[in-house]
């Protein structure tokens, strides 16, 4: 496994990016998709002449080409036509359908990079019916404010090229590991789902807060901020988190009294199958895409 942190992107960097892309074509501007456009524009890593987005109706492609300076509409395979990078941020029932409606006028070497959830390489290349180059992405959505997690699995004909090229783009935007594909699920269940999770956590601490008196605002920012420190700080030490909460628990003090209600509450028993459970959901979505 390899990891990287979000970076900004060095001129030298850029020029390399630039020398291997020389037109992207980015299928799907919604949330996810703008948040990619964004992170790629403001990282400077590809001239905006050089960028097509496409999106479902009008509007939008309006909406970005005015914010964005990039060129946006409605026509996949005019986007795709030529394009030496295809970075997809479809809805997965979506992309089947993409597919087949670009396959004719995909370039045979293109690299193919999927944010799609639980759409596998393996469907991809099937659908293309070539030996097509895939890596595919799992974002979660702190890529918006690039502060997200995105793991990158290379289908059988990516080389280290293209996943570098993926990583690339990721960077720009996220903390960035490379995986074998089969942990997709796992990664999805924990890191794509996770902050939900989190979100509920946040909720529920600052409702203690309330319940004592603190005004909903000061709370909500007080455990925000709590949370944002504590996984800093597991990502900065690399220590062990159980370690960690050691250092904070001291002995008849306050947190091992709120800790003991955490355990007899079954917090870390719900949290794992919470994990387990939306990893299997993720499995499933797979089996229906593949069947």
């Amino acid at each position: 496994m390899k990891t990287t942190e979000p970076a900004h992107k060095s001129p030298r960097a850029a020029r390399s990016f630039q020398s291997r892309v020389k037109k992207l074509a980015l299928i799907g501007c919604g949330k996810l998709g703008e948040g990619l456009l964004s992170g790629l524009l403001g990282s400077q890593l590809i001239p905006v002449g050089r960028l097509e987005a496409t999106v479902a109706h009008q509007p939008r492609a309006d909406f970005l080409a005015e914010k964005y300076g990039v060129k946006a509409h409605t026509d996949n395979a005019h986007a795709v036509s030529g394009a030496d990078l295809v970075l997809v941020a479809l809805k997965p029932q979506q992309v089947k359908g993409f597919l087949r409606e670009v396959k004719r006028v995909l370039r045979k070497d293109a690299v193919i990079i999927s944010g799609a959830v639980s759409v596998t390489t393996a469907l991809i290349e099937t659908e293309l019916g070539h030996y097509a180059r895939v890596v595919a992405a799992m974002p979660n959505t702190h890529c918006l404010i690039r502060q997200g997690m995105t793991a990158l699995a290379a289908g059988k004909h990516a080389n280290d090229d293209d996943v570098a090229l993926a990583s690339e783009i990721f960077n720009s935007m996220s903390r960035t590991v490379v995986e074998y594909e089969k942990h997709m699920d796992a990664i999805t269940g924990l890191s794509a789902s996770g902050p939900a999770y989190v979100y509920m956590m946040i909720e529920s601490l600052a409702e203690g807060g309330v319940k004592l008196g603190l005004p909903r605002e000061l709370s909500t920012e007080l455990v925000s901020q709590t949370l944002l420190g504590a996984s800093a700080l597991v990502l900065h030490t690399g220590e062990h988190p159980a370690k960690l909460k050691d250092m904070v628990t001291t002995p008849a003090g306050c947190t091992i009294d709120g800790l003991l209600e955490l355990e007899e509450g079954g917090l870390r028993v719900t949290l794992i199958k919470a994990v387990v459970r939306a990893a299997q959901r993720a499995k499933q979505l797979v089996e229906n895409q593949n069947s």
